[in-house]
């Protein structure tokens, strides 16, 4: 499926690889505690032992969740669109000896995983990537076992567009369409890649809005029941209005799932 939204997050993931953004540095010092930790299983209402599990770390390459899953003896899949977080993957593979599979695709045609059954999805911060989560739902239920676990986090669909920048003296103004397929885009934050004089330019992300509406019923149709919900934030109230603690204690803007089918 190699239309103008493929091009556009594979150019764009690869700029992001080059420019060694947050999301795209391998963790090459956890041990299994610390493995354990980061991915917060048991938070989530997940088995903390996911030794011997298939494992599918859906558009989340850069050597972070698959190293982790793989440390506490998962038989790890990452399905990502950009070669650079693949190979970021198997880096941080070859640095703990462990066995990964990395292919490369659309999150929305997961053909090339038919065939396979997966305990668990892992599926980070991606979704509005694409115009329509549905088609994404589809896929993944092709490919998760019947009693196997959904991990989705994305952008609060309140908030989806809304960054600190909105800041207008009183509150953070929402003026962009609450509407399925509504497309936004902004500056990535500062903490996301170090900007150097005269270094390549990387695109704004290109996103669209999934309303709550469309990501529950969508799942619910594919047969998957929510098993757990949670806004994540790391706010702070007290923080300077404008900036992005002060925004995130205010417009929360993520949520993290748990679907079941």
């Amino acid at each position: 499926m190699r239309d103008g939204v493929y091009r556009y997050n594979e150019e764009r993931w690869q700029a992001l690889v080059e420019a060694d953004a947050l999301f795209t540095r391998p963790m090459l010092d956890l041990d299994q505690d610390s493995a354990r930790g980061y991915l917060g299983l048991e938070r989530l209402g997940l088995p903390g032992d996911v030794a011997g599990r298939r494992v599918l770390c859906l558009a989340s390459g850069g050597g972070q969740q698959s190293a982790a899953f793989a440390l506490l003896g998962a038989d790890v899949t990452v399905f990502d669109i950009s070669s650079g977080q693949l190979e970021r993957d198997r880096q941080a593979a070859d640095h703990y000896g462990v066995g990964i599979r990395t292919v490369q695709g659309d999150m929305r045609d997961l053909s090339a995983l038919r065939g396979s059954s997966f305990d668990l999805v892992w599926h980070p911060y991606s979704l509005t990537f694409v115009p329509d989560a549905r088609v994404v739902f589809r896929e993944v239920a092709g490919v998760v076992a019947a009693g196997g676990d959904y991990y989705l986090m994305c952008a609060n669909p309140f908030y989806s567009g809304l960054t600190h920048h909105a800041w207008n003296g009183a509150g953070y103004t929402l003026d962009q369409p609450y509407e399925d397929g509504a497309e936004t885009s902004y500056p990535d934050q500062d903490w996301v890649y170090e900007r150097e004089p005269g270094g390549r330019a990387v695109q704004r992300p290109r996103e669209y809005r999934q309303t709550l509406s469309r990501i529950v019923n969508g799942l619910v149709a594919e047969g998957f029941t929510l098993r757990f919900l949670a806004e994540v934030d790391d706010g702070d109230a007290e923080a300077e209005p404008g900036t992005w603690h002060h925004f995130m204690a205010v417009a929360p803007p993520w949520l993290e799932f748990v679907w079941r089918r």
